[in-house]
C-alpha cells in the first residue's frame, strides 16, 4: 500500500474520494481554480464577463497550437516550428508578395502550414531524425527566410477579411473562441474514438512494439505533424487578425507555451489522459496568468521569467510522472 493510499484511508470517505480525484486530474484543473481564486482576491475586475471573453479570445491561438502539439506529443514527438510557421503566414498575409485576395490567400496559408508539417513529419518518421532538432531548425529557417525577404521592412496591414474575423462577435461572444471550440470538440472526439487515436497512443507508449505489430505508425506520425502544421497556420491567422498587422516576431513563444499547456493539461508520450480539454484549459490558465501579471505591473520581464519557470515546472512534472509510471 503506497503513501497516497494510506493517507486516503485515514480520511472520511467523501474526502478520500475527492483527494483521489484531484490527484488523478491534470495539473491545469487545480491550477486554473487556484488562479481564479487569486484573481478574485487581487484583481477582481479580471473576472468580469467582458474581460473573461477577451482572455478567451487571446487564448484561442495558443489553444489551437496546443491541439496540434498534443497530437504530436501523443506520438512521442514534438513540434517547435510553430513560430516559424506563424512568421511565414504573417509575411504571406501582410506583405502583398502573393497577389491573391484574402479568400484565396487564407487557404494558401493553411496549405503552407500543412506542407511544413509534412516536411517535419517525413524527416521525423521516415528519416528518423530528432523531432527537437528538426522542428527547431525549421522554425529558424522559416523565420530567417522571412527576415531575408522582408529586409526588415515594416509589415503591412492584414487583409480586411482577416481583421474583421479577429474582431467579429456573434451575440456579443468573440468568434475566435467559438472557432477554437468548433475545432477542439470534433478533434478530441475523433482521437478518443478512432483507430487513428489508438494507433497514436500505441506509438507514443512503445514505438518499437507499434512497429512490430504492423500498425501504420509512420503514416500516423506524418499525419500528426501535418495536423500540427495546420493548427499553427490557423493560429497565426488568428494572431494576425487579433493585432491587425504583420510582425516577424509574432507568436515566437507559442511553441514552448503550447508544449507547457499540453503537459499541464495531462497529455504526455502515449498518454492522452487530459484529452483535448486539459490542454485547452491550460491554455486559458496561462493567458489568464499573463494578464494577471500584467495587471500587477510585472511587465514583460516578469512575464518572461514566470513563463520560463512554468515551462521548467511542466517539464519536471512530466519527468516525475513519467518516472513514477515506469516504476508501477
Amino acid at each position: 500500500m503506497n503513501t497516497l493510499t494510506l493517507r486516503t484511508a485515514a480520511m472520511p470517505a467523501w474526502l478520500g474520494r475527492l483527494a483521489s480525484l484531484l490527484a488523478n486530474l491534470p495539473p491545469a484543473y487545480a491550477g486554473t481554480a487556484l488562479l481564479l481564486l487569486c484573481a478574485g482576491l487581487l484583481r477582481p475586475h479580471l473576472l468580469s464577463p467582458m474581460l473573461l471573453l477577451l482572455i478567451l479570445r487571446q487564448a484561442a491561438p495558443l489553444g489551437l497550437a496546443s491541439i496540434g502539439q498534443a497530437m504530436v506529443v501523443r506520438c512521442r514527438s514534438l513540434d517547435l516550428s510553430s513560430g516559424g510557421v506563424i512568421a511565414l503566414v504573417s509575411y504571406l498575409l501582410t506583405s502583398g508578395v502573393v497577389p491573391l485576395e484574402a479568400p484565396l490567400l487564407l487557404p494558401l496559408c493553411l496549405l503552407t502550414g500543412m506542407l511544413v508539417g509534412a516536411f517535419n513529419g517525413y524527416l521525423i518518421a521516415f528519416v528518423r531524425a530528432s523531432s527537437v532538432i528538426v522542428t527547431m531548425a525549421v522554425a529558424m529557417i522559416l523565420a530567417g527566410a522571412v527576415i531575408a525577404f522582408s529586409q526588415f521592412h515594416a509589415p503591412g496591414q492584414a487583409p480586411d477579411l482577416v481583421r474583421a474575423f479577429g474582431s467579429a462577435r456573434i451575440g456579443g461572444i468573440p468568434v475566435m473562441p467559438m472557432l477554437w471550440l468548433a475545432i477542439l470538440l470534433p478533434v478530441g472526439l475523433f482521437l478518443r474514438r478512432s483507430v487513428f487515436g489508438r494507433v497514436m497512443d500505441a506509438l507514443g507508449t512503445n514505438p518499437r512494439a507499434a512497429e512490430l505489430s504492423g500498425l501504420p505508425h509512420l503514416r500516423v506520425m506524418l499525419l500528426a505533424h501535418v495536423g500540427s502544421g495546420l493548427m499553427s497556420a490557423l493560429s497565426g491567422i488568428m494572431l494576425i487578425g487579433f493585432v491587425g498587422v504583420g510582425n516577424v516576431t509574432l507568436g515566437q513563444d507559442l511553441a514552448l507555451n503550447s508544449l507547457a499547456a499540453v503537459i499541464l493539461g495531462g497529455v504526455n508520450f502515449g498518454n492522452g489522459k487530459g484529452g483535448m480539454a486539459g490542454p485547452a484549459l491550460a491554455s486559458f490558465m496561462l493567458v489568464l496568468l499573463f494578464n494577471l501579471l500584467t495587471s500587477m505591473g510585472l511587465g514583460e520581464a516578469g512575464r518572461l521569467m514566470l513563463q520560463g519557470a512554468i515551462i521548467a515546472a511542466a517539464a519536471m512534472l512530466y519527468s516525475i510522472r513519467h518516472g513514477a509510471a515506469g516504476r508501477t
